[in-house]
């Protein structure tokens, strides 16, 4: 859900460069790279072209903006005749062949943006039929087809199917379900990184903490997308404790639970989650922790997220600009998931700034709601009130005429 999230993509396409994660931005484009009109930011789409539009026209309708048609459009047609999408694909107009790598994560991802946009039912039903076709017998999905299940990639793809009107749960392969893949990916409650999820188990099948996979696994844990909104308070029953608790079977709930309480002791101390490549030192993880407040305040309520909030609001404006649409969509979710608003997030306003990497949204209309005493009929009202009164007006003055004959 990052520029982390981008770089595993790199890594499976065998072509990750080392980069700080921090405040590593894409590539910028090549003399020889033209970017399309509707493409929201301006540096190299190879590796994250779809998934940045994605995200961004997502963190637009969640704050009620239209995108541009442009914009939609050159999203829709990155998709394959086979409903899957890649990455980036430079001449949309050729058809899809083997030398395209499409992806889980690209496709679940149009699919929630297109999804939230509406209309595009056709595109997000052949991108479902697309990602069934590739579930893993575990129940998840790689990044790649074929490629072995990761939290992340599962994780994205729940989001996708509850976005299409799917049941997460009824998607199987075999007898298991995409939950079954995140749970084999949740470790246990006793142990460094007690109650986190992993990414994958290592060659050995040993479970190692993974922040960025925990913060996108408890929001699939929960069957939420990346938009996901606040847990509401007391309403709950997935448990919001800092703790770890066991439960037998382990429930997808429960699973959340723990990941959460996770996070919550992850960014305890400072605020933020950390990130550091071999042979750099630590750093603030900014992507990682947005997606952290969307975890947290989808499991456990906003307040459960307000201190990493807080932190992003007062430091992440530098990253954001420097990173581009993607960024900035995933500080949007943040803002959505805990009721901030997005327009003055710390001083930034986030919708203009999304808005200003691409080409700029639809005029916003003013909204005519329906006759149960919303705006619309209050106009209607007034305008057959007012033609009303114009007949009385003018009958009375013209009896006084016929008196005055």
């Amino acid at each position: 859900m990052n520029v982390r999230r981008s770089a595993a993509a790199l890594a499976a396409a065998g072509v990750l460069a080392a980069a700080s994660p921090a405040l590593a931005a894409s590539p910028s484009p090549s003399p020889s790279t033209v970017l399309p009109s509707g493409l929201y930011g301006d540096t190299d789409p190879t590796y994250n072209g779809v998934w940045r539009q994605s995200l961004a026209l997502l963190a637009q309708r969640t704050v009620s903006v239209t995108p541009a048609a442009k914009a939609v459009d050159w999203l829709t047609g990155q998709q394959c005749a086979n409903g899957a999408f890649a990455a980036f694909r430079a001449e949309p107009a050729r058809a899809c062949d083997a030398k395209v790598m499409a992806d889980s994560n690209s496709t679940a991802a149009a699919v929630q943006a297109l999804s939230a946009l509406g209309g595009h039912e056709d595109a997000t039903g052949k991108a479902v039929t697309w990602l069934k076709s590739v579930q893993n017998k575990d129940g998840g999905w790689g990044y790649a087809p074929g490629g072995a299940s990761d939290a992340n990639s599962t994780a994205v793809v729940i989001g996708a199917l509850a976005a299409a009107g799917e049941r997460p749960a009824e998607v199987t392969k075999g007898d298991r379900s995409p939950y079954d893949a995140l749970l084999k990916l949740a470790l246990p409650c006793t142990g460094e990184g007690a109650g986190a999820f992993a990414y994958q188990p290592d060659k050995k099948g040993a479970l190692t903490a993974n922040a960025d996979a925990t913060a996108a696994a408890v929001v699939g844990a929960l069957g939420a997308g990346l938009d996901a909104t606040a847990a509401e308070s007391g309403k709950s029953d997935k448990g919001a404790g800092t703790g770890c608790a066991e439960s037998d079977p382990l429930t997808p709930g429960q699973a959340a639970a723990n990941g959460a309480g996770y996070l919550a002791k992850a960014v305890a101390a400072d605020g933020h989650l950390t990130s550091a490549l071999a042979g750099a030192p630590e750093q603030p993880d900014y992507g990682n922790t947005a997606d952290a407040v969307v975890a947290l305040a989808a499991q456990g309520g906003a307040d459960r997220a307000a201190k990493p909030l807080a932190w992003l609001e007062q430091n992440a404006a530098a990253w954001a600009k420097q990173s581009g649409p993607a960024a900035y969509a995933q500080l949007v979710f943040a803002a959505h998931a805990t009721g901030t608003d997005p327009r003055d997030f710390g001083g930034t306003d986030l919708v203009r700034a999304l808005n200003a990497t691409g080409p700029a949204p639809q005029p916003a209309k003013t909204a005519e709601k329906n006759d149960d005493g919303g705006s619309g009929t209050n106009v209607w009202w007034m305008v057959g009130t007012g033609l009303a009164a114009g007949a009385g007006i003018g009958f009375l003055l013209s009896s006084r005429r016929k008196q005055q004959l």
